[in-house]
């Protein structure tokens, strides 16, 4: 192929995503015929990039087939249809339709779940045209899953698959990205998570992660085809979710603070406020950093048979980040330019474009990405206890034997005292408050850090905890409410596992014995070989809180 001698229609030309995959497109010898409705913004960027781009300005929902059959004998050298305009959110399939109409592949950079999820439907249309209309060639799916790839490929099973993505605050954020973001903040996001679908409101489940280079970011609930893709092409007997943040904490957490109106029904949805929040944005990019990355955290079991966690990083210098997007988009093109892509049809693009093809341009921008393999640790209970774990009866140890995700289901009985201060405790540690024969399921999750978080679901309320700073030496560890950390001591014998409170704090700092609750907590076997609980706790002058018992088994994962 001589420089040149091929072209792509790219529409979003003028976009942050757009401008930066047309000078990729130029820089590897392909010519660009840029689409967008601003005049003056496409020949502003005619004369940023040269000679090798023309300019159209039009807008997207007026290119139909005619429209390209005409483009087509104006630019006989026109091959493909790039889309990065979006959001995609909003889009539907007239642009693929009429690029496979023309006869004419087709690339996009679409984020959005459905968008990306339908685009199969025009599968049998294209392979009949002779095409390849590929939805998602960006960061989530085609990058995730090239590098997914490489990281899973030798892996006996998988268990669990964490996606992040961590932008810096100074890279440049269209319009079209905050109303994506925005659109399902608060919203209910299906996820597979602890070996089930289940809905979570966007932007929950928060955590942070570590980018090298960079340091710590936050990220929450994003919806993406990954939540759809993750599950189908790599069976997670566990989880699948991804996610995405902002760099500072004002912003990030006051996204998260504002979905709360959407989750209570007061607002329907924050893309109206797509503008404003922008506008509040850019005031705060002095701030901040323009380095950003992606993180991909896999819990497996690897090909020697062993628990292990596999991460894969990437790292984008300042000013960066924002070609990284572009860069699956890139290699698609390329590979149809040159022929070298022999795949027709219509699909999301994970798996079809290879990693290395797509790692290509990382030396170009400066862009760093690593992989690395780490032993996952025993269970947090096993560590704890040392020796004494094993003269626990087995189906104690079963209960507590947390390899990446542990989930029990059962029955339980709970009972409360009336009154408003007990009431008070139920409420801000989310303890049952009452009932028989109620079903019971438990999530008991390791974290990265070693620590594991309990999670227990009951017909009308969810506790959650976490256990961490454990201390094999005294067999005490911490688990912790929100601000609250109860220090325990666990004593185990041949038939059962007992702990009671030896210290609280509340925002690290002690609290008098006066203030401190009382336990009296036992787990054992019951007379049906099943794991039993019985959980008592009691304040000082105060009185019985709550006391719940039962039984559960481990539930089989899919």
């Amino acid at each position: 192929m001589q420089p040149f001698e091929r072209s792509v229609l790219l529409v979003g030309a003028t976009g942050a995503f757009g401008e930066r995959l047309a000078a990729g497109l130029i820089r590897s010898g392909i010519a660009v015929i840029a689409v967008a409705r601003n005049t003056a913004r496409l020949e502003k960027l005619a004369q940023q990039l040269g000679t090798q781009i023309s300019i159209e300005a039009c807008e997207r929902s007026r290119i139909d087939t005619p429209f390209l059959n005409a483009l087509r004998s104006r630019y006989p050298g026109v091959y493909a249809v790039a889309d990065s305009s979006g959001p995609f959110q909003a889009s539907d399939d007239r642009l693929p339709r009429a690029a496979i109409g023309a006869g004419l592949h087709y690339v996009d950079l679409a984020d959005a779940r459905d968008f990306v999820g339908h685009i199969g439907n025009l599968d049998q249309d294209a392979r009949s045209a002779g095409v390849a209309v590929l939805s998602g060639a960006s960061s989530t799916p085609a990058l995730s899953h090239a590098a997914l790839d490489r990281l899973l490929a030798d892996a006996r099973a998988v268990i669990s698959i964490d996606v992040s993505i961590a932008p810096g605050n100074r890279a440049p954020r269209g319009l079209s990205v905050v109303k994506a973001i925005l659109s399902t903040v608060g919203q209910p996001v299906r996820v597979f998570r602890s070996g089930r679908w289940s809905e979570y409101a966007g932007w929950s489940l928060g955590k942070k992660v570590t980018l090298p280079g960079i340091g710590s970011r936050p990220v929450a609930l994003c919806e993406t085809p990954d939540l759809d893709l993750l599950v189908s092409r790599y069976h997670p007997k566990a989880d699948a979710i991804f996610r995405a943040g902002l760099e500072l904490g004002l912003l990030h957490y006051g996204v998260a603070a504002l979905g709360l109106f959407v989750r209570l029904g007061l607002i329907k949805t924050l893309t109206p406020l797509a503008r404003p929040l922008r506008a509040i944005a850019d005031l705060l990019k002095p701030f901040g950093s323009d380095r950003g990355g992606m993180r991909i955290d896999a819990l497996l079991i690897n090909d020697k048979g062993d628990l292990a966690r596999r991460v894969w990083t990437l790292s984008a210098n300042a000013g960066v980040g924002p070609y990284i997007p572009t860069l699956p988009a890139l290699a698609a093109l390329k590979m149809l330019a040159d022929n070298s892509l022999s795949w027709r049809g219509a699909a999301a693009c994970a798996g079809i474009i290879p990693y290395d093809v797509i790692a290509a341009e990382f030396a170009h921008h400066g862009i760093t990405a690593e992989q690395s393999e780490t032993a996952a640790p025993p269970p947090l209970m096993k560590r704890l206890l040392g020796a004494d774990y094993d003269t626990l009866p087995a189906a104690i140890r079963d209960s507590h034997d947390v390899s990446g995700v542990l989930v029990l289901e059962g029955r339980a009985d709970a009972t409360s005292p009336d009154g408003i201060i007990t009431a008070m405790f139920s409420r801000v540690f989310r303890f049952p408050r009452g009932g028989t024969n109620m079903p019971l399921r438990v999530e008991m999750r390791s974290e990265n850090d070693g620590s594991e978080t309990w999670t227990r679901i009951y017909p009308d309320v969810t506790m959650r905890s976490n256990l961490r700073n454990v201390d094999p030496f005294t067999h005490c560890l911490d688990e912790v409410f929100g601000p609250v950390a109860i220090r325990l001591e666990w004593k185990a014998t041949d038939s059962n596992l007992t702990l009671h409170i030896v210290g609280a704090r509340l925002l690290g700092l002690p609290l008098p014995s006066i203030l401190q609750p009382r336990s009296s907590a036992r787990e054992s076997v019951d007379n049906n070989g099943r794991f039993h609980f019985d959980v008592d706790i009691a304040m000082p002058l105060v009185g019985s809180i709550v006391r719940y018992k039962g039984y559960l088994t481990p539930a089989a994962l899919s």
